[in-house]
C-alpha cells in the first residue's frame, strides 16, 4: 500500500534558504531509494513552513531508507552548524494513499 510521508519545519519568514537541504541533497549523491515513487521539497508560505512530501511504495521503504542512508547525512551536517541547524521537524507523519496517479 502506497504511503504518504510529510515532514514540515517552520521556516524564518526573513528567510527562503535551503542551504540544509541542499547540502543534504549534495551528500546523497542523486541516490535513488528503494520504494522512493516521489519526492518534493519547497516553502509553503500560507502554512509558514518548508515541507518535504514524498510517496512510498511502503512505509517501511521509507523507513528503511531515512533510519540507514539519510539520517547519518543529516546528523553530520546538522553537526557542522552553530545552532544545530535549526532542529528536527515541527510534524512528521505518515499516511495510507487511497489512490495514486502515475503521469
Amino acid at each position: 500500500m502506497p504511503v504518504a510521508f510529510i515532514q514540515e519545519f517552520d521556516m524564518d519568514p526573513d528567510s527562503r534558504s535551503t542551504t540544509n537541504y541542499d547540502a543534504i541533497t549534495a551528500r546523497l549523491g542523486g541516490v535513488r531509494p528503494d520504494g522512493l515513487l516521489m519526492h518534493t521539497a519547497g516553502f509553503d508560505d500560507d502554512a509558514g513552513v518548508f515541507r518535504i512530501f514524498d510517496v512510498w511504495e511502503s512505509q517501511e521503504q521509507g523507513r528503511r531508507f531515512i533510519d540507514e542512508q539519510l539520517m547519518p547525512i543529516i546528523t553530520e551536517v546538522m553537526a557542522d552548524q552553530p545552532d544545530g541547524g535549526g532542529g528536527p521537524p515541527q510534524r512528521e507523519t505518515y499516511y495510507e494513499l487511497h489512490n495514486v496517479v502515475h503521469a
